[in-house]
């Protein structure tokens, strides 16, 4: 969760670091805007003080690495346990007895299946089936439902959220949006749950994959932590007060193991994991069949072709895409995005979307499109770096395995 259109330039970075999707419009909450107008989140200082290399992204100051560097940082995460600050994200709650109606006239997940606590990932889709926006909804235990959103689609996720209220509303339907001012913090990998659970009153192993609680996080009341990240490792977001968001990231940075992280291993982390870029890997000219994210659409969703773009998606199921997404490894030069993937006969077949040099495997990894008929795992194939060719094969993904936890 995760740009032609939402993506801002950064300056010259080190490999791995295309990034997670940025920031829109202005949210209502966080630190204010600082130098050249860029948006700031509460932990911005702390960001600094810490050694944080700030660069400007889709509209924000947010931190690309510390210190111990992209490298180090990637796999202290994997390893034991990382702090990013991810406040950027839009985060919205929509109330009324017709708000998972009015979800579900957005999206194709089956909101309306989800347990009290539960979340799941769906997608924002337009009436061509084209991927709007991913996004994160949970059907919290408050009678209301907590949205997150990529942060570079604020503008338009909001406008459409918004006219969508206004014609249910309009024909007497009870719903309504609210925007959030809360910071959000992810902290993630394996020693995460030991660390967590000395701030938690309530007991973390029964806090399974996408569910959520409403809680008191190291003395700071009214957290809400979801069991979930961006990083394939076992982790928890916690939308917190913004003005207890640096003590909660202090009070967590305060144990030794716990490295403050940024945007750089955040992607080659996701990257890894074989999770979606918007902007990169999904945009509004994906479908959720091209992207191989149809588990995203309910059964009865599917079966009452009742989101946008349904007629389009659910023809792509019975007659299957002519393009796929897949993962690719190599050895030799890095593999970017835009690159030419060829065929065996040296022409083109598709292209790259997400990029980079795995940390952890030593080795290239990278993401794209291509024709259907070249997406069997396997399928070697090359990618044209510098106008010279490199062998590529059509890899599985997750990279890495992911470690998401089940309470048993």
């Amino acid at each position: 969760m995760l740009r032609a259109g939402c993506r801002a330039a950064l300056p010259r970075r080190p490999p791995g670091t295309a990034l997670l999707s940025g920031a829109g419009g202005q949210r209502s909450g966080g630190a204010g805007a600082g130098e050249g107008g860029l948006k700031r989140t509460p932990l911005d200082a702390l960001h600094r003080s810490r050694g944080g290399r700030m660069v400007p992204f889709a509209g924000w100051s947010l931190p690309l690495h510390y210190e111990q560097g992209h490298l180090q940082s990637h796999l202290h995460t994997r390893r034991r346990c990382s702090l990013f600050d991810v406040s950027h994200m839009l985060q919205t709650q929509v109330y009324g007895r017709d708000r998972v109606r009015f979800m579900e006239s957005l999206v194709g997940g089956d909101i309306a299946e989800l347990k009290p606590g539960q979340g799941t990932l769906t997608l924002l889709t337009n009436e061509r089936g084209g991927i709007v926006d991913d996004l994160i909804v949970t059907n919290t235990t408050e009678d209301h439902l907590y949205v997150v959103s990529n942060a570079g689609c604020t503008d338009k996720d909001l406008a459409i959220m918004r006219g969508r209220v206004a014609e249910l509303q309009a024909a007497g339907s009870d719903v309504h949006l609210e925007v959030s001012d809360n910071a959000l913090l992810a902290l993630q990998g394996p020693s995460m749950a030991r660390v967590l659970q000395a701030g938690l009153p309530d007991d973390l192993a029964k806090l399974s994959f996408m569910n959520s609680i409403t809680t008191t996080v190291f003395s700071v009341p009214g957290c809400r932590v979801t069991r979930c990240g961006y990083t394939g490792e076992d982790g928890v977001e916690i939308s917190v007060p913004a003005g207890r968001a640096v003590e909660l990231a202090e009070r967590l940075l305060d144990v030794p193991e716990v490295w403050p992280a940024g945007l750089a291993a955040r992607d080659s982390l996701r990257l890894e994991a074989g999770l979606c870029l918007y902007g990169n890997d999904i945009d509004e000219t994906t479908t959720p069949a091209e992207a191989g994210l149809l588990w995203t659409l309910g059964k009865r969703r599917r079966a009452a072709m009742d989101f946008p773009g349904a007629a389009i998606i659910m023809a792509q199921v019975k007659e299957k895409p002519k393009r796929k997404r897949v993962g690719l490894t190599s050895v030799g030069p890095p593999i970017r995005p835009h690159m030419a993937i060829l065929g065996p006969e040296g022409t083109p077949v598709g292209t790259v979307t997400s990029g980079c040099p795995s940390p952890s495997l030593g080795k290239n990894i990278a993401m794209g499109y291509v024709e259907a008929v070249h997406s069997r795992a396997g399928t070697a194939l090359t990618v044209e770096v510098r106008k010279k060719q490199h062998p590529a094969l059509i890899t599985k993904m997750p990279f890495v395995p992911t470690q998401y936890y089940m309470a048993k």
